[in-house]
């Protein structure tokens, strides 16, 4: 488990310059990155298409290499092994197998980090009920709208339950329900030791769940901090309270001017859509209106709840305990014999048979008579020499 202020992500002068085929510089994606992602916060990458966002993340996977800089996850290069156990991913785009249904897909991601077949099986159970996929676990994944698809890329990416979760673009194709899971679950996570990595453009969901934000444009860091310290106007002051009526309201403005301040204006607080839309939905599943999309539940995988993911004792045994076994004596083999080089001993080799080892057991009695092999023998000496005489070769 990570520690709040442990170093999880850690990068210097992180530089990514894309060539052609001549190894001219073609376009520098990501220039002088310098970022420290801590355990047990939401990082947001913002920026828009193009600004360098993907290229990190996968710099941060140790599927692409940096040009210039340096790179560490868990205090190791993005390459090693151990690292990568520990990570989760959503990737811009699914890619998940169209013929596979929400359960073998799930399988089959476990299988890749060697998890237990019951440890599977219950995993799968509480992740798709997670992600409200329960109902229509055994439909391919290939005729699953976008939006299903994500949430079951999401669930791919928690079947290891990773201490660190990159997640691009996860809200893309979501509807508003789907979206206030997504930020919910991400919010969830955090608080129950995972670190986050956000990567959107969407700037409403990276406000609403991230602690910092680092913006990026044409492959460079703008700006990094605390959320509420950026967005924070310090020039300004906003009083909520009950409904005034209009005297109230001048009164306040007069005060305000006698001591040289300005009422900048008055209007009744708005609600946003989202909440108004999820209220909305939340009144006709509690009215039991059927769907045949995703449904919501808001339970939480119970494996993802524990303190420490029991995925982390099964990955920790197969990278770090095993020992090499001890090298085994190789057996002397026995010189080969001479190959023969006339007609006769090629015969002769094959009667007698392969010569057997010393140490090798008798074979047992045939059951019935077998001929001599002398008369094997003699017929063998007549087709090797047919003018000899039968009465010399007897004597």
């Amino acid at each position: 488990m990570v520690e709040a202020n442990q170093s999880v992500v850690l990068t210097a002068g992180l530089t990514k310059v894309f060539r052609d085929f001549w190894l001219r510089e073609k376009v520098t994606a990501v220039a002088d990155l310098s970022l420290e992602i801590r355990g047990r916060e939401v990082f947001g990458l913002l920026g828009p298409n193009g600004s360098g966002k993907s290229t990190t993340i996968k710099m941060i996977l140790g599927l692409l290499f940096p040009t210039r800089g340096r790179i560490s996850v868990f205090d190791r290069p993005p390459t090693h092994v151990r690292a990568k156990s520990r990570i989760g991913f959503l990737p811009e785009e699914s890619n998940l197998y169209p013929f596979l249904d929400a359960r073998e897909t799930l399988d089959f991601y476990g299988r890749l980090f060697h998890l237990p077949r019951n440890t599977r099986r219950h995993r799968i159970d509480m992740l798709l009920d997670m992600v409200g996929l329960g109902a229509v676990s055994y439909r391919r994944v290939g005729e699953y709208s976008k939006g299903m698809q994500r949430r079951i890329g999401l669930a791919q990416a928690l079947i290891n339950d990773p201490d660190l979760l990159i997640l691009d673009e996860p809200t893309s194709g979501l509807d508003p329900l789907g979206t206030r899971q997504f930020k919910d679950l991400i919010r969830t996570l955090a608080q129950r030791g995972k670190t986050v990595i956000l990567s959107s453009h969407l700037l409403a969901d990276v406000e609403d769940v991230c602690d910092r934000v680092c913006i990026l444009y044409g492959g460079r860091q703008r700006a990094e901090g605390d959320v509420e310290e950026l967005l924070a106007q310090t020039h300004r002051t906003q009083i909520t309270t009950d409904q005034l009526d209009e005297d109230t309201i001048r009164a306040v403005a007069k005060m305000l001017q006698d001591r040289g301040k300005e009422l900048l204006g008055v209007k009744a607080p708005r609600d946003r859509l989202e909440s108004l839309f999820l209220r909305i939905v939340e009144e006709a599943q509690q009215q039991k209106v059927a769907t045949g999309g995703a449904i919501a539940t808001g339970r939480v995988a119970q494996f993802l709840q524990a303190a420490e993911g029991e995925g982390r004792a099964v990955i920790e045994s197969l990278l770090g305990g095993r020992e090499e076994p001890a090298p085994q004596p190789q057996a002397t083999e026995a010189p080969a014999e001479p190959e023969p080089k006339t007609d006769e001993q090629v015969v002769t080799r094959l009667v007698a048979g392969p010569a057997e080892p010393a140490d090798a057991p008798e074979p047992e009695a045939p059951a019935e008579p077998s001929k001599p092999a002398s008369a094997d023998r003699g017929v063998i000496d007549d087709l090797l020499h047919p003018d000899e005489s039968e009465g010399g070769r007897r004597a």
